[in-house]
């Protein structure tokens, strides 16, 4: 259990807070580069702060102040230029450094004028990789931009697919620290939604197939360079062996990247604060070929939502990530910790929010925090392991289920390559 202080401090995400402060030593995925290609211009929230993400014509991607300083009006509506966002309101604009850069009236009356050298508004870096548009808010200089593998990784498909939740960042991810609700939330509950006697006002659900229920027999959890490990067994069942420590899902266990990203599969979940009681949930998806098989030219990474609502506001239930996301959500805007009751099954919270504190502790003393890389060698290629890495024979279609790629448009295409890859 935590005090109300304690909880603060792991959720409050604006300026000047010690976890905002934490986050803006990292990049964060804001949107996909096929956003920007439909619309060169968004609105952004991120930390806190009202932004606008723009594609100039040039190309140049930008990350600036939402309204402009002049009269204050939002830039998302904005004219891209050649190089820069023109404020549709005066004609005012400004480059990827947030410098005013031109003025037409204010020229026009004074061409000899300075002014607009002293106009400057907030703007931050940003960095495509695979697909995908990060940006930067913290002290300079930025580390790199992790290359994790599945961003790199050669001869896949990829797609992007966002969710914005109403709930602060920290319920979504302890979720991932907490191995024992996929018994219970994944297994027993999807059953019960499956079964007309002992769950009547649930209508047919056609993403869902009954579970394996497992038992989970031992949990456990260590520190690693990049996060935290999280290891488990499963109790012999009824046609189930169970396993053991022999097993891969001890031996190799599972990576949580600190300090919000859960690898599944061949899939990143981003858990991106956008402030204290907002979140947006990024699933980053690589789909490797079939061996012999040339991954089809994407010449843009498709984005699609994943929806976490119905339309009369109810969670939507069918399927694994639906599943998170009710439970998230549920929690309320900040969950109260402070009235929780923890037990066994919840020492990689407890664990994670230790890491959490000491991880503050150092960004506040300006020290360099986790998963900070500054050396290009290094972080040419993020290599991760997993208990059963994609490809192989591993059950590609249930990963793809489990992250709500149901909803993806490039997931059929990759259903194809493999239906005819195996005949």
């Amino acid at each position: 259990m935590l005090t109300t202080t304690e909880n603060e401090r792991l959720t409050q995400v604006g300026p000047g807070t010690p976890m905002g402060e934490l986050f803006r030593r990292y990049w964060h995925p804001i949107a996909a580069t096929g956003e920007l290609a439909e619309r060169p211009t968004k609105s952004i929230r991120l930390l806190g702060e009202d932004l606008v993400l723009y594609k100039d014509r040039s190309g140049t991607y930008g990350l600036i102040g939402a309204l402009c300083p002049h009269r204050r009006v939002d830039l998302s509506y904005g004219i891209p230029e050649e190089h820069g966002l023109r404020c549709m309101y005066h004609g005012w604009m400004f480059d990827e450094t947030g410098q005013c850069i031109e003025q037409p009236f204010e020229e026009t009356v004074h061409p000899d004028g300075r002014f607009k050298e002293k106009v400057k508004t907030t703007a931050y870096p940003v960095q495509e990789l695979g697909g995908v548009l990060l940006a930067y808010m913290g002290p300079s200089p930025a580390p790199l931009v992790p290359r994790w593998d599945l961003f790199v990784w050669e001869n896949v498909v990829r797609d992007v697919g966002v969710t914005v939740l109403p709930c602060n960042w920290l319920q979504c991810m302890e979720n991932s620290l907490d191995p024992v609700h996929v018994e219970w939330l994944h297994g027993y509950y999807t059953n019960s939604l499956l079964d007309p006697q002992g769950r009547p006002d649930i209508p047919k659900r056609p993403n869902l197939e009954p579970w394996r229920v497992r038992q989970h027999g031992t949990i456990s959890f260590d520190l690693f360079d990049h996060g935290i490990i999280k290891r488990r067994t499963f109790k012999a069942g009824p046609g189930d062996p169970g396993t053991t420590t022999a097993d891969p899902e001890w031996t190799s266990g599972h990576p949580i990247l600190f300090p919000n990203i859960l690898r599944v599969g061949s899939s990143f979940e981003y858990r991106v604060p956008m402030d204290d009681t907002h979140t947006l949930h990024l699933v980053f998806s690589a789909y490797a070929m079939p061996p012999g098989v040339t991954a089809p030219v994407q010449e843009t990474v498709p984005h699609y939502e994943i929806p976490a609502f119905a339309e009369d506001g109810t969670c939507i239930v069918d399927y694994t990530l639906g599943q998170d996301m009710m439970a998230w959500s549920t929690q309320g805007p900040i969950a109260r910790r402070e009235l929780e009751k923890l037990g066994q099954s919840d020492v990689g919270i407890i664990l994670f929010r230790k890491l959490l504190h000491d991880q503050m502790d150092l960004a506040a003393r300006g020290e360099e925090v986790m998963n900070t890389f500054r050396d290009p060698v290094e972080n040419q290629m993020l290599a991760l392991f997993q208990e059963y890495q994609p490809g192989g024979d591993i059950n590609r279609a249930n990963l793809w289920v489990r992250q709500g790629s149901q909803y993806s448009p490039v997931v059929p295409q990759v259903d194809k390559i493999y239906a005819d890859a195996l005949g």
